[in-house]
């Protein structure tokens, strides 16, 4: 078997396993009671899910061997993202593995085990990449302020960044204030306030870890807009008006085809970068190939779950019908790691002779 082959049956591994846990909507097992059931909880993930991702080594797919991880690549877990993403799973994957890619001993044996859920507090104010703002580390404590942290209902500790390098804290620790504000999804965001709150210093901040990050997320938006769009084409083929089957409609499959091909154009993108990332690029490489892909998936999710509805017609509008929880999800995730608009101005600052598709 060449390395390329091996590489497509890792992956394939990969979507086989996420389809155990979380099944695509008309998979076997497939149906978002599940994801129903944990809109606007108090954590917003099932702990008992989340246990069972951290079995099959999920939160460790890209990290090391020799750190306890599985030593695959952005390409693999990609796969991963995109799966959960046609799924709507909660649980989040992405924010822990983006922590525990700075993390140590004790304290990543638990993230990985599921003992302990830490996710990563970086965000100081909307639409932005800086990783440590004013949040400052003085005598062993930190005092600042993060926001858009997500599934911080659900969260033990929190990593967060400072000036000089990422800080554990834990959730009950004193001068710890906690504010969560729930999303259209269904989930949460936290704003996290520190006053002289005592932390350790678990190891040094991954640099690539925030754009593993935001590729990861283009991943889950890619199987977002996947799993829409299915939904939409099996309503196209069974609504009947006019004696005839939508679906037979010309314009009607004309919509339905650029809609195809926006999702190709965005699996083409993620999956680029994530050969670019795995590739040890230099960081202009790296971030210009993520920043495209980002940009891509962000737009192209939006725009396919909007028309998703639209051609659902009036029952796509519905809380109870599926087809809107792919956009709500969609609405969260577009800006998260960066807007379209801001990832296009990191790409053109990356790759100044390359086009922004």
């Amino acid at each position: 078997m060449s390395a390329l082959e091996d590489r497509l049956e890792g992956v394939r591994l990969v979507r086989d396993s996420a389809g155990g846990i979380a099944p695509r909507p008309g998979a076997a097992g497939g149906n978002l009671r599940r994801i129903r059931a944990l809109r606007f909880t108090t954590a917003g993930f099932d702990r008992e899910v989340w246990r069972e991702m951290c079995t099959l080594g999920w939160p460790g797919l890209i990290l090391p061997e020799e750190r306890g991880g599985s030593g695959l690549g952005l390409r693999e877990f990609c796969a991963l993202a995109e799966e959960l993403g046609a799924a709507l799973a909660p649980e989040p994957l992405i924010a822990c593995a983006m922590a525990a890619a700075s993390l140590q001993d004790d304290r990543l044996a638990a993230v990985l085990a599921g003992d302990l859920v830490v996710v990563p507090a970086w965000q100081e104010r909307a639409n932005t990449l800086d990783q440590a703002g004013d949040t400052v580390l003085r005598d062993g404590c930190v005092t600042g302020r993060k926001m858009f942290v997500p599934m911080a209902g659900g969260a033990d500790a929190f990593l967060v960044t400072t000036s000089a390098g990422p800080v554990l804290v834990m959730r009950d620790a004193p001068g710890v204030t906690l504010v969560v504000e729930q999303t259209q999804d269904g989930g949460n965001f936290g704003v996290l306030s520190f006053a002289d709150v005592p932390g350790d210093v678990p190891g040094a901040w991954d640099s690539g870890a925030l754009d593993a990050a935001t590729l990861a997320t283009a991943a889950y938006l890619l199987g977002v807009m996947e799993a829409a769009f299915a939904l939409t084409l099996d309503y196209l083929r069974t609504r009947k008006q006019f004696g005839r089957v939508i679906g037979s409609f010309q314009a009607l499959q004309h919509r339905a085809a650029d809609l195809k091909l926006r999702i190709a154009l965005t699996r083409a993108s993620v999956e680029n970068a994530a050969d670019v990332f795995d590739g040890a690029p230099t960081m202009a490489e790296r971030q210009g190939a993520v920043s495209r892909a980002k940009a891509r998936a962000s737009e192209a999710a939006m725009s396919v779950t909007q028309e998703a509805i639209q051609l659902h017609g009036g029952i796509g509008y519905t809380d109870e019908y599926d087809v809107g929880l792919y956009l709500r999800k969609a609405m969260v995730l577009s800006n998260l790691y960066g807007s379209p608009a801001l990832h296009r101005r990191r790409f053109a600052a990356c790759v100044p002779d390359g086009d922004d598709d």
